[in-house]
């Protein structure tokens, strides 16, 4: 039964995972480094991919702020309505990226709710570069403060207490004490709203419009270039969509690597208190 749950376990990833992955990276280098290096370089690609990483720049930082916050909020705390943050914080995972998209089409559309204050004050959201900040901030923000909830409740508040005990303030006490406890929850939180955010296809696709040059993301310039139903545009389409595989596998490699190293760092500590026992 074990080996044939393992056989039924690698064929799966090997169908559905390692197979579609290897066919990208296939047709993307079936005419050369060179030529796809050349594809990723070309202006809208381009514009594509700075887009994208300027949206993760602005979206991954917020979400580190609003993770730790509430993560000690609601680790540390006890306050009314603590329940229903922590629904809050996993709206998103529940609500589809498009609804998403949609609402705040509603909100900061033309024909919005602020659409009419917003264009007197020649302000723009949808349609443009904050719209696809916002839609990504709200996809990715519970990544950050999900991995830092239960690590924060699990060191509990002993070590806080004692620090403000012995003179510490509560912001050398956080930066002291707290975050060094939870640095790598921190990290693979870091990581994986990291992930999402340059892989956010829903919500990004409704605010934006489409404009190419302008407000495409690498997900949905690979959607144009495959839609264009040419072998030109097709092969620009698997070369654009390698290079995000490939930051995924960049990431998927870093978090692995960190954790490699944090158990590492464990049996250490383990092995150090058992020889000292002894």
């Amino acid at each position: 039964m074990k080996w044939t749950l393992i056989a039924l376990a690698l064929a799966f990833c090997f169908v559905f995972l390692l197979l579609p992955l290897a066919n990208v990276f296939a047709q993307a280098l079936a005419k050369g480094c060179a030529h796809t290096g050349n594809r990723w370089r070309s202006p809208n690609p381009g514009r594509a991919i700075r887009l994208t990483l300027l949206v993760a720049a602005i979206s991954v930082p917020l979400n580190v702020l609003f993770g730790l916050a509430a993560a000690w909020a609601i680790a540390k705390f006890e306050f009314r309505g603590k329940p229903l943050l922590i629904t809050l914080i996993d709206l998103p995972f529940s609500v589809s990226p498009v609804v998403a998209g949609l609402m705040f089409v509603v909100l900061f559309g033309l024909q919005g709710f602020f659409g009419p204050w917003l264009a007197a004050h020649h302000l723009k959201i949808i349609f443009a570069v904050p719209g696809i900040v916002l839609a990504t901030v709200f996809v990715t923000f519970p990544f950050v403060a999900r991995e830092l909830i239960p690590v924060m409740r699990s060191d509990g508040t002993e070590q806080e207490e004692a620090a403000l005990t012995l003179g510490a303030n509560g912001w050398q006490t956080f930066w002291h004490v707290t975050l060094p406890s939870v640095k790598w929850g921190l990290i693979y939180g870091i990581i994986l709203c990291n992930a999402r955010a340059m892989g956010e296809f829903g919500a990004v696709s409704v605010v934006s419009g489409h404009i190419i040059g302008q407000t495409e993301t690498m997900p949905l310039r690979v959607e144009a270039l495959y839609q264009g139903a040419t072998e030109a545009s097709t092969a620009a389409a698997f070369a654009v969509a390698s290079l995000l595989a490939l930051l995924a596998l960049v990431t998927l490699g870093i978090k692995t690597f960190l954790e490699w190293k944090q158990a590492r760092a464990e049996k250490l500590i383990v092995g150090r208190v058992d020889s000292s026992g002894s």
